[in-house]
């Protein structure tokens, strides 16, 4: 029997341009955090006393009084969430998601994305009501303001580049109102790198993925005040038994902060730096293609390559190239969240220096093909979303193997 998984399971290799989305596998997992978890997957052990450790080292790492794992970052956001509803109260923890008094939670409607399944839903799986605050394109003090004034037991700020960034209402500034009302704010900082941020800002929890920067394997990282923390542990006792995170979870996230605590950032920069210089380089005399170094949109310390495509001038559509890339053998993923607007990005955090050469020529023998063949804008971007659609309906329902 062979050990490599994709001959054994027929699986299509992915060469990662696209950064750390789950749909893929997040991030590669760090040498050091897989020798880790190795480990303790022949023993057993004290999950409490596992997780009481993990404590000590999210403490250290965010300068949160505490913390705790779950199995992903979307089961943080439900766990601390019901932890609001229910503090401590093994009786209330039980009856969830039935909640008796106050449910309201407050969350800005230009954060009301969808991140492969909504932020709202995840609130709303605890029992809580969801409240919009503000329209989608301007959240101001009055706004949440108003809300604050008629109630809430919990206020949820999401830090991510699929909200809508426009007069949103800083963190610091979002944060330091909801505490004059004495409401404790959530702060979704999955894909982000500031472990300390929010707390030192005086968040209640700031939850954070084990898999994606952090190069972990599947877990949430919350970090947060003792009682809040506490609250959301025991969760476990109740809807979060049907999340609960394991012995590889919490070990994997513990190791992954730990290397990530020790981890020369200004070297891995320019490792990163250097593989956007080379594809650059490698795309540039591209026809139609206008090539651009791009910051995060969060300001985490990423740059991409990002490339705007003209599709008179190239002869194809930003995704008719993407659609390509990602029929290959390797699949070759790019980041493609505005390829509607004929933007697409190359994320350096995941490829290797191979890999990024291997991306580059994939673009280059791709838009030769477009050229010589002359079957590109053929697709407009409707078709394109609708056949897309149609493709993740098909292989969610019961014509994909088994």
């Amino acid at each position: 029997m062979t050990e490599d998984p994709f001959l054994r399971w027929n699986l299509t290799p992915v060469i990662n341009a696209s950064g750390t989305m789950t749909g893929i596998g997040a991030s590669r997992v760090a040498p050091e955090v897989r020798a880790s978890v190795a480990g303790i997957l022949g023993e057993f052990v004290g999950i409490d006393e596992l997780q009481a450790r993990a404590s000590s080292v999210i403490a250290r790492a965010t300068g949160a009084a505490a913390g705790c794992i779950t199995t992903c970052a979307a089961a943080a956001m439900s766990q601390t969430v019901a932890a609001c509803l229910t503090g401590t109260d093994i009786a209330k923890i039980e009856a969830l998601p039935r909640v008796a008094g106050e449910r309201r939670v407050l969350l800005s409607l230009g954060h009301m994305v969808n991140y492969g399944a909504p932020v709202d839903q995840a609130i709303r799986i605890a029992g809580a009501e969801v409240v919009p605050v503000g329209t989608a394109a301007a959240c101001e003090t009055w706004h949440l303001r108003a809300a604050l004034e008629q109630g809430a037991v919990a206020a949820m700020y999401v830090v991510s580049h699929h909200t809508v960034r426009a007069n949103e209402l800083p963190l610091d500034v979002f944060v330091a109102t909801c505490r004059e009302f004495g409401v404790p704010v959530i702060v979704d900082m999955a894909s982000e790198y500031d472990l300390r941020g929010p707390v030192a800002l005086g968040a209640a929890a700031a939850i954070y993925s084990g898999h994606k920067f952090l190069q972990g394997i599947t877990s949430g990282v919350v970090a947060g005040t003792s009682d809040l923390v506490r609250a959301t542990y025991l969760q476990h006792m109740g809807i979060g038994r049907t999340m609960k995170a394991g012995k590889e979870s919490v070990l994997g996230a513990m190791a992954a902060l730990e290397l990530w605590e020790a981890r020369d950032h200004a070297a891995a920069r320019a490792t990163e730096e250097t593989r956007v210089d080379s594809l650059m380089q490698d795309l540039a005399d591209i026809p139609g293609l206008a090539l651009a170094r791009h910051a995060d949109w969060t300001g985490n310390p990423i740059t991409r390559v990002r490339i705007a495509v003209d599709p008179g001038a190239a002869g194809f559509n930003a995704w008719e190239l993407a659609g390509r890339l990602g029929s290959r053998s390797p699949r070759i993923a790019v980041r493609d969240d505005l390829i509607e607007r004929q933007e697409l990005y190359l994320d350096p955090c995941n490829l290797t220096n191979s890999e990024a050469k291997t991306v580059a020529a994939a673009i280059r023998a791709e838009a030769a093909r477009f050229r010589d063949r002359g079957d590109g804008c053929r697709i407009g971007w409707s078709d394109a979303k609708a056949a897309r659609e149609a493709a993740a309906q098909a292989w969610r329902g019961d014509s994909h193997e088994t």
